[in-house]
């Protein structure tokens, strides 16, 4: 569907092409003159422009409480920021019972060795007020945990086998 053109226009006629360069300046105009700026109010200025307030010299603005004329008053420094306590140091001996703990997965020896240091990190954490009392908590737990699992692991290994053997050997001289 097609509009019809606007009344009074030949929708044939030529256009002009948007690609061509822009027509060129008057060769023979005054060019304007570098580094002097035309300035509102100054002499040089054309009638009719509008008339800037002079300026003040310099320094002179900066020494009034008020701001000049047109300008925002200077922002007001930030408020101070509510004070956050330091955080509490973390106790060391509970993060080495905790690592201690669980090697002792892999090497059972370890396990009691970080149960025993989690006690002592407790006692610590009680009387120093650190930080680390999870920790101290988790390797008491998994130390003794892994230390008792150990214990009937060696029963069973051990204990067991023997009672066999010695009931074994106790029932076959009666007959």
């Amino acid at each position: 569907m097609s509009y019809p053109p606007p009344s009074g226009q030949d929708p044939y006629a030529a256009q002009p092409d948007p690609y061509a360069p822009p027509p060129a300046a008057n060769p023979y105009a005054q060019p304007p003159a570098y580094g002097s700026p035309v300035v509102p109010g100054s002499p040089v200025a054309p009638p009719g422009s509008p008339v800037a307030p002079p300026t003040p010299p310099y320094g002179e603005a900066y020494k009034s409480a008020t701001p000049p004329a047109g300008q925002q008053p200077y922002a007001q420094p930030y408020a101070q920021q509510p004070y956050y306590p330091a955080a509490r140091p973390q106790n060391s001996m509970a993060l080495v019972a905790l690592i201690l703990s669980l090697v002792g997965l892999l090497t059972w020896i370890t396990a009691p060795i970080g149960a025993i240091l989690g006690h002592s990190a407790m006692k610590q954490i009680r009387q120093s007020g650190e930080d680390g009392e999870g920790l101290a908590k988790a390797a008491i737990i998994v130390g003794w945990i892994i230390t008792g699992l150990g214990v009937v692991g060696c029963l069973c290994a051990f204990v067991l086998p023997m009672l066999g053997i010695l009931g074994a050997v106790g029932s076959s001289g009666s007959y």
